[in-house]
């Protein structure tokens, strides 16, 4: 089963970067990488099973959101080449955040793992994940 992960610290507190992260429908932190987000239905940014659309080709399903874990959990249903539906299955995505103990800074984890027989997915998937870390962290 492919995979990829990448981390980062952020210069800020847990709270702060959970707050920033945690709405499933908001992306303006990443406005960078990510254009549009078009949350599809009614359920709101933080409730498992919401629906959103990325920059109009990833459609994307809320699996998990956990306050106390500091934890969000995603699958990626459709996208394009080479995570397209016909190309990548049970995609799962996975930001998880930690506290920095000795400062006040947060360590945040963005891992994803998929079943497909091609491995250019690792590679879509790392560049895009750099360039989320790397926009998170500037907001802290």
């Amino acid at each position: 089963m492919p995979q990829c992960y990448q981390s980062i610290i952020v210069h800020a507190p847990i709270e702060k970067v959970w707050e920033t992260l945690k709405n499933f429908h908001d992306m303006s932190w990443a406005s960078p990488v990510i254009e549009q987000c078009e949350a599809v239905g009614e359920m709101s940014g933080t409730e498992v099973g919401a629906k959103r659309i990325l920059n109009g080709i990833f459609h994307e399903t809320l699996l998990e959101c956990n306050n106390s874990e500091y934890r969000v959990r995603y699958s990626i249903d459709d996208g394009p080449s080479p995570v397209s539906s016909n190309e990548v299955s049970n995609y799962i995505g996975l930001v998880q955040l930690y506290p920095v103990t000795l400062s006040s800074d947060t360590f945040v984890e963005w891992k994803s793992m998929w079943e497909s027989n091609s491995e250019e997915a690792r590679d879509f998937c790392h560049q895009i994940y750099v360039a989320l870390l790397k926009a998170l962290s500037e907001q802290g």
